[in-house]
């Protein structure tokens, strides 16, 4: 796979800023709504609110994720600080924990020194090697404390089904998307990585993009709702 020259800004301000928090902001309207409403087991839409918000906590993840390469703004101080709350407001995860590991996968990417990769190809196993990366003990008591407090004022079926649950949907939505999927099996280019047909509204449901990822690797400067235009400008 080769790319063609192609142009785009490098300039994120104040696009990244906007999309950034506009992310933590629906996320936080939509949790706080579903908080309080009335479950009805039988209606689709209580099973579809769960999968909308699945895929903010996924936005969390991925707006972290941007900030630790720098694109969310050229303000060093307003990238970390957008990077360290949208990793803490999904279940606690530690941004510094977060940063170093992921530099080490670009550096290391499908070897045994990279943090995301598991040698059995195997999804559970792999999956679980890689919760294991970044899950800690301190997490989990944040989470269990919070938990309880939460539930002195909202019920416990709200908490598990719009806070807990997509969660750990997301988990699995970064992980297939984001990691098995592209670094499984044997990539023999450049960055060890496949990557999603074009399909720039399957892309951006799955994973904001991120299905794109021999794309990312090529050009990790590149936020992640400018990635369909690196793919606009790949060929085989």
């Amino acid at each position: 796979m080769s790319s063609k020259p192609y142009q785009i800004s490098r300039n994120v301000d104040p696009k990244g800023l906007l999309i950034g928090w506009g992310i933590i902001g629906v996320w936080f309207i939509s949790l706080f709504f579903l908080l309080q409403l009335e479950i009805n087991w039988t209606s689709p839409l209580t099973y579809l609110a769960v999968m909308v918000q699945m895929h903010l906590y996924t936005g969390l993840f991925i707006t972290a994720h941007d900030a630790m390469h720098g694109v969310v703004s050229s303000n060093k101080t307003l990238n970390k600080l957008t990077g360290w709350i949208a990793a803490t407001l999904f279940s606690f995860n530690n941004y510094g924990k977060l940063f170093p590991k992921h530099h080490e996968h670009h550096r290391h990417v499908a070897t045994d020194d990279d943090p995301d990769y598991h040698p059995s190809g195997n999804f559970w196993i792999w999956y679980l090697s890689f919760i294991r990366q970044y899950v800690t003990i301190w997490q989990i008591l944040l989470m269990a404390i919070t938990f309880n407090i939460l539930k002195l004022w909202i019920s416990t079926e709200n908490l598990i089904l719009f806070w807990m649950l997509p969660a750990v949907l997301s988990t699995f939505q970064l992980f297939y998307f984001g990691t098995f999927l592209p670094h499984r099996g044997e990539n023999q280019n450049i960055h060890h990585s496949s990557t999603q047909s074009k399909n720039h509204l399957w892309a951006f449901l799955s994973c904001y993009f991120f299905g794109y990822h021999y794309e990312h690797h090529d050009s990790p400067g590149t936020p992640w709702w400018r990635l369909w235009k690196v793919k606009e400008n790949q060929v085989s």
